[in-house]
C-alpha cells in the first residue's frame, strides 16, 4: 500500500491540517504507466478517530493498511481533534469541522486521489468520538454512503439527560455535555440540530433512504455498552435495521476496534480483490 500525509491549508479549519491517506499499491507484474495510468477509481473509506486522537491513529494502533491491502481500498482519516465533529463558530478563527469533512476534504480527495465518488462506493467508519461522528454523517448526508460502521458509540435519547446522571454522556453537568450544549446555542438548540442523531433515526428509519448501518461495542466496556443495548431495543420498535456486533472480554479499546473494523470491512461487502503483499 502505498501511505501519505498531506498537510494543508483548511478553509473551514481556519488553519493547517492533515490528513493520512493509504492507496493500492501497483501490484508486482503490472507497469507503472499501465497502473498509474489507468484511471481506475477505488472504493473508498472515511475513518474517523475518536478523542485525544488524530489522523495517525488508526495507522499506529490497528492493521487497517493490511486490511486495505488486501480489499483494493483507499481510506482517508483526517485529523478531527477533540471537535465531535460539530462545527465550532467561537473557537479561535472558526472551526468548523462538520461542514470541512463533506464540503472541503470530500471535493479534495475526489479531485485529487484515484478514488471514487459514486455513493455505492463510499464507506463511513469511526471509533468512540469518531463512531458518533459517523452515525452523524450517515444521518444527516445519507446519500453520501453506502454504509456506515459505529464503534464503541451509540445514539443517545436525549430527553432523558439530567443533573448528575451517573453515564457521563447524558449527565448534563458533565464538562464536554456543557461546553457541547453552549456551542449549539443551549439544550433546546442542540436537541433540534443535526447533533440529536436518535431524533433524526426515528424520522428515517422505515425511509429506506438510510445506508446500511453497523453498531459494535465491547461487552466490558463500562462506559458505552448499557447505551448501546438500550439503542439497540429502541432500533427494533423503530423498525431500524442495522447489524449488531459485541464481544465478551473486551472494553473501551484499541483490541476491540481492530476487530470491529475487520467487521466492518466485512459488512461492508469488500471483495478481496486486492491480496495483501505482506
Amino acid at each position: 500500500m502505498s501511505l501519505l500525509t498531506y498537510t494543508f491549508e483548511s478553509q473551514y479549519l481556519n488553519g493547517n491540517t492533515q490528513v493520512s491517506v493509504i492507496l493500492p499499491d501497483k501490484p508486482r507484474g503490472i507497469s507503472p504507466e499501465a497502473f498509474y495510468c489507468s484511471g481506475k477509481r477505488y472504493k473508498v473509506l472515511w475513518l474517523l478517530h475518536g478523542t485525544c486522537g488524530d489522523n495517525s491513529d488508526w495507522i499506529r494502533r490497528t492493521n487497517i493498511e493490511l486490511y486495505a491491502a488486501e480489499k483494493n481500498l483507499a481510506v482517508v482519516m483526517p485529523s478531527a481533534l477533540n471537535s465531535n465533529y460539530s462545527n465550532w463558530e467561537d473557537t479561535m478563527l472558526g472551526y468548523h469541522m462538520y461542514d470541512y469533512l463533506t464540503e472541503e476534504l470530500m471535493p479534495l480527495i475526489y479531485g485529487w486521489f484515484p478514488v471514487s465518488d459514486r455513493r455505492e462506493d463510499n464507506f463511513i467508519a469511526g471509533l468512540s468520538m469518531g463512531g458518533r461522528g459517523t452515525i452523524k454523517y450517515a444521518v444527516n448526508h445519507p446519500r453520501r454512503f453506502a454504509a456506515a460502521a459505529v464503534l464503541s458509540a451509540a445514539p443517545v435519547d436525549l430527553s432523558r439527560m439530567r443533573r448528575g446522571d451517573p453515564n457521563l454522556l447524558l449527565d448534563l453537568d458533565n464538562p464536554r455535555t456543557v461546553t457541547t450544549m453552549k456551542n449549539a446555542g443551549g439544550f433546546d438548540a442542540f436537541v433540534h440540530s443535526n447533533e440529536n442523531v436518535w431524533a433524526i433515526l426515528d424520522e428515517k428509519a422505515r425511509t429506506g433512504e438510510l445506508p446500511r448501518l453497523m453498531f459494535a461495542c465491547g461487552e466490558e466496556d463500562t462506559v458505552l455498552y448499557g447505551l448501546f443495548l438500550d439503542f439497540q431495543r429502541h432500533a427494533r420498535e423503530i423498525g431500524l435495521d442495522a447489524h449488531w456486533y459485541s464481544l465478551p472480554g473486551y472494553r473501551h479499546e484499541w483490541r476491540f476496534w481492530d476487530l470491529g473494523i475487520q467487521e466492518a470491512l466485512r459488512f461492508f461487502g469488500l471483495d478481496e480483490e486486492g491480496g495483501s503483499p505482506y
